[in-house]
């Protein structure tokens, strides 16, 4: 039999199918003597199946007539050895997935054999035999569509009772190994996509339906995990435990991407059922009720890891019943959910319920008193603005139950840097669940709307839910109460509308809401001047709904006061919460910026909704500000200072302009990490870049804040001088030097140049000339070795830069001069360099040393002098470039004069102190 199986033919044909067929039904038992021969006979087999389906039918035609499959079955049965079964389940997959023809597919799919393999009691204990049967699971549902799956189904009185592949597959699904679960989930979706309602039935029927239950608790611990891993790292921080947060976020998102595509399905009761497991298992006993809670132990999660999560969830599973009852939660107080301890579904398993200890809200902290403060809200040009914040102020002290809405803008007010960029990031992500947009001329689209009796509708849901919490944009706002007037114009007859349209009553004011929807006219501001009792009731019945189903569904009966304040109360409340961070000294930049994005989603087209307090406190920050870039001018960066400003200024531009925030939500699990005062030297220059990177960021923003707040477009470069064709006085002049030419070997003119002496290395001390050099904003001092063929010329051996020099003589050897030499770039503005400086060693991040000995005490006071000297001429122009900057108070005054009497009123007279 050996010598006849190896002997010459043509391998790819149907004799050679034939003869492969004929030995392997002859083989009675598989052992350790035959099992190669069996091996590459399957392999082969599966080969020359491939090759026929693309090639000549007959080969498939003679496999279904000897029913080789029955024989690949027979073969497992027979087989002692696990090398068989992996070869076997590897040829079907090889067929299965290389197989185009519908009909060999049917075919193999045919006659239970398939089913058969699918509940084979394999031995599973070798990893390489699971792996290959994962694979020949999921190559079989690569192949699943309405006609195929109806054949691995056992169906009974037109029900499915039995789907082998389905119900295997979800045995592995939350197998340890990571692509094990990829595949099954793979497998899962294929199914769920199918369409088939019989197969939809089954797997959201009982038991199968705990699937997607278990999918939740097993996330559920995931997120545990996750914030153990997020307090190791807070407490021993280093590449290793980020890198292990990198993969466990991944993982987690992961599986909320999975449960988008098993969603967009389609699977009603699918949807339903995810959306009760993620509110009753996770977010309801374990994200809402850490927002307030400091303690964390194993089977909680801390307040940030709850941000992330919650941001997670709302950003990429898109059930729109899930993002509005979430954003209803916010309503209730903490209490309501920490005393529910356990989370049980309707009508689940016993033991599926998630539990944890009470605890007692945290008084102490995000006090109702300490909130009511710091949200001080109030309207402009109303007659109801004492009325409207007494009444916020009783609702926030109410009793001892602060909503998780207000928890949310306390963090805002009063968090740390973290918690603010969490709380941003959890209104944003709200903010981003928007309804569909339209943009069409005045008449013409309302005009084919009354033709085609298609309206636009009920604004989409989170849109009413955005307005409930707050923080509806403007342009969505115009666009609501669009739809109400449309509304009351529903009964128009189409037929008749093109002659008496116009005369209408509410078709004026319809014209002005889209006016104002475009940006035209002045009826933007009237608009909100005061508001529409109908759009006011469309937000109540709507959070009324999703109030009243959080009460019924899922037993929360705390009440909620808050509900019935107007919409425009909590609309000041944000914007109160947003001026106040801008207020704060002790947050970051970056963090800034991102309140600066979601201030101008709400307010990008009217300072209507600013009154005199808000610009009183932005002014008087603005104004603190600038004292510190005007005292920047004078420091260590001086000489970068304005192509700082530059850079940033369009950075930030860019930042609150953008359609998202620039940072993801796992930003909130990895904080940045900024250089230690501790470990670099107080006086460094890197400490010194550092505060001036972070007051230019900060600067900039509040500067374009106050443009765009009083309904000015932000320039794309910042308001500065320009540079002067000719400096003054420079040195650089009498050195007969270009500037942009500085370069060791360069040669320059010796101008009052002082000899020196100086070692670089011990025991080899060089003979140089010193001269301190300013051309605008650009300064250096230069060390030069004289030319001997030149007379009053010199060649540029060593730089430093000019400004942060610190010249100081030595108090007891007068002819020494000691000089800081810091980088001569700025190592901030890139963003690469400043994510690694983290890294940077210490002392990496220590300025250099000169000391320069001079002939006499004398020669070391002129050297002082002229770096003094120089450093002045530096500092003045940089002074006079950003003179613009300082005079925004004036010009915003000047610009804003006839737009809001109340505003203007409010603000005082440009202070000199501004201009410096």
């Amino acid at each position: 039999m050996w010598f006849s199986f190896w002997r010459s033919r043509d391998r790819f044909s149907l004799d050679e199918l034939r003869y492969l067929t004929d030995q392997l039904m002859k083989v009675q038992v598989v052992n350790a003597v035959n099992k190669d021969f069996v091996i590459e006979a399957l392999r082969s087999i599966a080969e020359l199946i491939t090759y026929g389906d693309q090639h000549d039918s007959a080969f498939f035609e003679y496999f279904m007539e000897k029913q080789v499959m029955g024989e690949f079955v027979r073969v497992l049965k027979i087989s002692r050895t696990i090398t068989i079964s992996v070869q076997l389940l590897q040829t079907i997959s090889i067929m299965i997935q290389n197989l185009k023809s519908e009909h060999a597919i049917y075919y193999m799919f045919s006659n239970e054999h398939i089913n058969y393999l699918i509940t084979y009691s394999f031995d599973f204990r070798y990893e390489e035999l699971l792996s290959y049967y994962i694979s020949f699971l999921r190559a079989i549902s690569g192949k699943l569509n309405r006609n195929t799956i109806s054949l691995l189904v056992k169906t009974q009185n037109d029900q499915i009772v039995a789907f082998p592949l389905y119900d295997e597959a979800i045995r592995f699904a939350f197998h340890e190994e990571n692509m094990v679960r990829t595949a099954i989930r793979a497998l899962t979706l294929n199914v769920y996509h199918v369409g088939d309602e019989c197969v939809n039935d089954y797997v959201s029927s009982d038991p199968h339906a705990d699937y997607f239950l278990n999918l939740v608790k097993f996330f559920q611990e995931q997120c545990i995990s996750l914030n153990t891993l997020v307090l190791d790292a807070s407490k021993n921080s280093g590449p290793v435990s980020t890198s292990t947060i990198f993969s466990a976020v991944d993982e987690i998102e992961d599986n909320l991407y999975y449960f988008s595509d098993v969603i967009s399905a389609g699977i009603p009761d699918v949807g339903r059922i995810l959306t009760d497991s993620i509110l009753k298992l996770l977010i309801f006993p374990l994200l809402l009720p850490s927002l307030r809670r400091e303690d964390v132990d194993g089977t909680k999660i801390g307040p940030m890891t709850s941000l992330y999560l919650l941001c997670s969830i709302l950003r990429i599973v898109k059930i729109k019943d899930l993002a509005n009852l979430v954003a209803a939660a916010l309503f209730f107080p903490i209490e309501a959910f920490m005393l529910r301890s356990e989370a049980k579904l309707n009508g689940h398993m016993p033991g599926t319920g998630i539990s944890h200890e009470n605890h007692s809200p945290d008084n102490d902290k995000l006090s109702p008193e300490v909130v009511s403060r710091s949200l001080r809200v109030t309207v402009p040009n109303s007659s109801s603005d004492i009325n409207l914040q007494d009444d916020v102020i009783r609702h926030n002290i109410n009793g001892s139950k602060t909503a998780l809405r207000e928890a949310l803008l306390s963090y805002v007010t009063s968090g740390n840097d973290v918690q603010v960029l969490g709380s941003l990031s959890v209104l944003a992500t709200f903010l981003q669940t928007k309804g569909c947009t339209y943009d069409s001329s005045i008449v013409l689209d309302y005009c084919l709307q009354l033709f085609s009796h298609q309206f636009l509708g009920a604004v989409e849901l989170e849109e009413t839910m955005l307005d409930a919490i707050g923080i509806l944009p403007q342009r969505k706002q115009h666009k609501k109460l669009l739809l109400v007037l449309q509304s009351a114009l529903k009964e128009v007859s189409p037929l008749s509308s093109i002659l008496w349209l116009p005369q209408v009553p509410q078709f004026a004011e319809y014209v002005a809401c889209k006016q104002a929807l475009v940006g035209e006219g002045s009826g933007e501001e009237q608009l909100f001047s005061s508001e529409s009792s109908s759009m006011k009731d469309g937000v109540s019945n709507e959070l009324d709904c999703y109030l009243q189903k959080l009460k019924d569904q899922y037993g929360l009966s705390y009440s909620c006061p808050e509900v019935g304040v107007s919409p425009r109360v909590h609309r000041f409340q944000v914007l109160d919460a947003l001026v106040s961070l801008f207020c704060r000294s002790n947050i970051s930049a970056e963090t800034l910026w991102d309140g600066g994005w979601l201030l101008r989603q709400l307010l990008p087209y009217s300072e209507a909704e600013f009154n005199s307090h808000h610009l009183k406190l932005l002014k008087e920050s603005y104004k603190n500000c600038s004292s510190g870039l005007h005292a920047e001018a004078r420091g260590t960066w001086s000489d970068v200072l304005i192509t700082v400003l530059c850079d940033e200024w369009k950075n930030c531009k860019r930042a609150i302009e953008a359609s998202s925030p620039r940072k993801e939500p796992k930003c909130l699990l990895f904080p940045s990490q900024k250089c230690s005062s501790e470990a670099i030297p107080g006086e460094s220059s890197f400490v010194a870049g550092d505060r001036m990177w972070e007051l230019v960021k900060v600067f900039v923003l509040l500067h374009q804040v106050q443009i765009f707040s009083t309904g000015g477009a932000l320039p794309d470069q910042p308001p500065v001088h320009p540079p002067l064709d000719v400096p003054e006085k420079p040195q650089a002049n009498t050195a007969d030097l270009d500037v942009f030419g500085l370069k060791p070997g360069a040669e320059l003119k010796l101008v009052d140049a002082v000899p020196c002496r100086i070692s670089f290395e011990r025991g080899k001390e060089r003979h140089l000339c010193f001269v301190a050099i300013s051309v605008g904003t650009s300064g250096w001092i230069v060390l030069a070795e004289e030319l001997p063929l030149k007379k009053h010329y010199g060649v540029v051996r060593v730089t430093a830069p000019l400004v942060g020099c610190n010249p100081r003589i030595d108090d007891k050897h007068s002819r020494w001069l000691h000089l800081r030499v810091r980088p001569s770039t700025f190592p901030f503005v890139d963003t690469t360099k400043r994510a690694a400086q983290g890294k940077l060693k210490t002392n990496a991040l220590v300025d250099g040393r000169w000391t320069l000995a001079f002939r006499d005490e004398d020669s070391c006071k002129s050297a002082m002098s002229m770096i003094v000297e120089e450093i002045n001429l530096l500092c003045n122009e940089v002074e006079r470039r950003l003179k613009p900057l300082f005079d925004l108070g004036m010009s915003v005054d000047l610009s804003n004069h006839n737009k809001s009497l109340q505003v203007s009123s409010s603000r005082t007279s440009p202070s000199n102190s501004l201009l410096f």
